[in-house]
């Protein structure tokens, strides 16, 4: 069976829960599924290098009926092979492969050239990018609070505040209105100025980085997404209006359209000595109206 030559083409960074498309390619996978892979899709699925948020739930319709999605991921194809989620062995945008989004269900899978229906479960959707949203905004309260934290000059933010959450940052899990980030400080992160003595009071920078959460909420501002190209592959970023400033972080996932539809945001931190550092978790919480 050919596989597509082109990227997938999703519209679910412009807020679409619904789409139309054809079915290009199937492929059986363990556990007697089938990944689907269609000419365009409002699906968000699992990114493989940053697997922060979650893939969309929602349902595949075609002629031969309605079948729930079980999980979608980002796959790549390269000499005539797919490699799906973590066998993907190159970043998205990498040059001479074509970058898909693979929906998987299960049972026999629809026939090449159908058209397919997809819709998204709304509410989950909502509830994911509402986290999204108040994760990059913890993320840049957060460097104002460690401001001064930094005795060296350091690579900065959109915001032009030393970036601890993008140099510190080793993991991040986007959940339903809540996020959890995971900060390593060890010798790197001290070498290039940060100390970690500042952390011994987490409380305090935690209050520092609500009392901008809450200012930020309290103005509102459009959220969004700009891009390039509809393709998987194209560069895409989370762009924040944050009163006189503008905040904008590299990111794949979904988000909401205004900070006024947030009731309220609010992280909490706590601090572990681990071996060779220091680790920091930062859980952040949000409210909508």
């Amino acid at each position: 069976m050919p596989l597509p030559e082109t990227d997938t083409l999703i519209a679910y960074p412009d807020g679409a829960t619904t789409s139309t498309g054809t079915v290009l390619h199937n492929e059986s996978i363990d556990g007697g599924r089938t990944a689907v892979i269609l000419d365009t899709t409002a699906f968000h699925p699992v990114d493989t290098a940053w697997p922060d948020q979650p893939a969309d739930r929602g349902t595949l319709t075609t002629g031969a009926g309605t079948r729930p999605i079980l999980d979608a991921v980002t796959g790549g194809i390269h000499d005539g092979r797919l490699h799906l989620g973590a066998d993907l062995p190159v970043r998205t945008g990498t040059e001479g492969w074509t970058f898909v989004v693979a929906h998987i269900i299960e049972g026999s899978p629809p026939e090449v050239g159908a058209t397919a229906d997809v819709r998204v479960d709304e509410g989950y959707r909502a509830a994911l990018s509402a986290g999204h949203t108040a994760c990059h905004l913890a993320a840049l309260a957060l460097d104002i609070a460690l401001a001064d934290a930094w005795t060296k000059p350091a690579p900065t933010d959109s915001l032009g505040n030393p970036a601890f959450d993008s140099l510190a940052i080793q993991r991040s899990v986007i959940g339903e209105h809540r996020s959890t980030d995971i900060y390593r400080i060890g010798k790197s992160l001290r070498r290039k100025g940060f100390n970690p003595a500042v952390l011994d009071d987490p409380d305090a920078i935690a209050a520092t980085a609500n009392q901008h959460l809450a200012a930020w909420v309290a103005a509102g501002g459009k959220v969004g997404i700009e891009r390039d190209a509809p393709a998987l592959s194209a560069r895409r970023n989370w762009t924040c209006e944050l009163g006189l400033e503008s905040a904008r972080i590299p990111c794949g996932g979904t988000h909401l359209t205004n900070l006024d539809q947030f009731a309220s945001i609010t992280v909490a931190l706590t601090v572990v000595d681990v071996e060779g550092g220091r680790e920091l978790t930062m859980n952040t919480s949000a409210r909508t109206r």
